[in-house]
């Protein structure tokens, strides 16, 4: 019998907070030329659980943009906006688990609460360390702080997460030559992270690995940028019961000050880019990727 072959799943999933620049234009042909060349899905998703800020001119700018760069994906493309009852499931499932718990403090609270310990360790984002406040609370205090119209987010209980895993957590990391090794997973690192905020449900951390694990994808090609990401959504596949892809952390595309580029920092973006004149081919050069070709 002849065994059926599962091709390789990739995706590229950008925010339409803003226009791409060069840097996701590098991510997004990657992950397309890595499907082309095993034969594999290349798919697209768009990342808008940030209903407030990310807005619909951007969301057809990424068609627009990805088209003029000759990149094709499959139909339907998946918008977490529309999903946002897959993140509840996930969240519902970890408080089933006494993994979670609701926290109320601000960014000014946590500053506070640390001000007095110049020391105090950050997460890799370099946000600091949660420091517990509101995990003591009982659960009086807590309906008194929900009945006085206060709105928490839900945090991830690290101590018990990490009792909960019942091997030692890793990945597969693979470099551009195809070269895999395994990395230990280092979740602590991010403290008691939150995975629901006051203003949106979800966070980046859920929604990621819930939309990954549903469409299959079985290739994360991302930047650098995401590697100590990858820590706390390997706890979280582990957690959820979810299948882990295998990771490539690709390099960033800098700027002119050796800074990765940012749509905060007005990076150039490829529309801009467009009008003065550049071509699709002109990208690849500035990229040093080659052409992709048309899919037939």
């Amino acid at each position: 019998m002849t065994r059926s072959h599962t091709p390789q799943v990739f995706r590229f999933a950008p925010s339409p907070n803003g226009y791409l620049h060069l840097g996701h234009a590098y991510s997004a042909i990657l992950n397309y030329q890595m499907a082309q060349a095993c034969g594999g899905r290349f798919l697209l998703r768009i990342e808008n659980i940030d209903v407030a800020r990310c807005r619909p001119e951007f969301e057809q700018a990424i068609y627009e943009d990805l088209a003029w760069l000759g990149l094709t994906w499959e139909e339907p493309v998946r918008r977490q906006s529309e999903h946002f009852l897959d993140y509840a499931k996930a969240l519902d499932r970890l408080a089933a688990q006494d993994l979670l718990y609701s926290c109320f403090c601000t960014r000014g609270d946590i500053l506070r609460a640390i001000s007095a310990k110049p020391d105090w360790p950050r997460d890799p984002d370099d946000a600091p360390l949660y420091p517990g406040t509101c995990k003591p609370l009982s659960n009086a205090n807590r309906r008194d702080k929900l009945a006085a119209g206060q709105h928490p987010a839900q945090r991830l209980d690290m101590e018990k997460a990490i009792r909960a895993v019942k091997a030692p957590l890793t990945w597969r990391e693979c470099d551009v030559a195809g070269t895999e090794q395994v990395i230990p997973a280092r979740p602590e690192f991010w403290g008691d992270a939150v995975l629901s905020r006051k203003d949106i449900m979800v966070s980046y951390h859920i929604a990621v690995v819930i939309d990954d694990a549903l469409a299959g994808v079985s290739d994360v090609v991302r930047g650098k940028d995401l590697f100590m990401a990858t820590s706390l959504h390997r706890l979280l596949q582990d957690l959820l019961v979810l299948p882990a892809p295998t990771y490539r952390h690709h390099d960033l595309v800098l700027d002119e000050a050796g800074r990765k580029l940012s749509k905060s920092r007005d990076a150039k973006s490829l529309r801009a880019l467009r009008q003065e004149g550049l071509t699709p081919a002109d990208i690849y050069r500035k990229l040093g990727l080659p052409k992709v070709a048309t899919r037939v």
